[in-house]
């Protein structure tokens, strides 16, 4: 019997980096693309669902304005910017990740099969940093924030992560919000905490949207509008 590691369905480790937040890798199981980030697995090529919907979520819940600007926390796979990217109506496209690994695979790598047209589109512009510091650093002002970058708010990827959901960290995704402005969270399972947090911090209009599954707790997109 051959040894799990020499099956055909075995992954294939295609880059594996130390960063600053610790390890993330790249892997290929048959025709997917695989990220995993202390050994947490991330996210893969499998769908998109998920991220389509965050970023149609946030434009549904804007007002009509026009060419409304839209920042992206998390570049994973691609999917929402790229599907970003298919809409018109997307004034400016910003995308910050802190992983340098994730960026280059994008830029030069597998991945970039999935982002290459977004990333050629003069309406995208990926940002090299943590979104936490950047939120409370940028000059830059947007319509709407989708966040992706953990399995949610109850389940962070590194432990750092965590003031991102904090008063703290939502009082920085306000900053950077126009009045009137959405913050769309992704999460794989629904937060009550995480709307309270979201009310306490000021925002209005807080709902949870759910993403159907086959099967188990469905996917969630938390959002809230920044007054004004």
């Amino acid at each position: 019997m051959p040894l799990p590691y020499d099956m055909p369905d075995a992954p294939e480790v295609l880059d594996r980096r130390e960063g600053p937040y610790g390890e993330v890798v790249l892997r290929r199981h048959g025709k997917l693309l695989q990220i995993i980030a202390n050994g947490c697995f991330l996210m893969d090529t499998s769908d998109g669902r998920s991220e389509r919907l965050l970023v149609e979520a946030a434009r549904a819940a804007l007002d009509g304005r026009a060419a409304p600007r839209l920042l992206i926390g998390g570049l994973g796979v691609g999917f929402s910017l790229s599907h970003a990217a298919t809409d018109p109506r997307w004034g400016g496209i910003t995308v910050v990740e802190r992983e340098r690994a994730v960026i280059d695979w994008h830029l030069d790598g597998p991945l970039a099969a999935f982002s290459g047209p977004a990333l050629a589109d003069p309406r995208s512009t990926i940002v090299a940093a943590d979104l936490l510091d950047y939120v409370h650093e940028t000059r830059d002002t947007f319509d709407a924030v989708c966040l992706d970058i953990d399995n949610g708010p109850d389940w962070t990827v590194t432990e750092g992560n965590g003031s991102l959901y904090s008063p703290a960290g939502l009082a920085g995704c306000a900053r950077v919000l126009r009045p009137g402005g959405v913050l769309a969270v992704w999460s794989a399972r629904p937060s009550p905490e995480f709307e309270g947090t979201l009310r306490n911090a000021g925002f209005q209009q807080v709902r949870t949207e759910e993403i159907p599954v086959a099967r188990g707790v469905p996917d969630v997109v938390h959002l809230a509008v920044r007054p004004g």
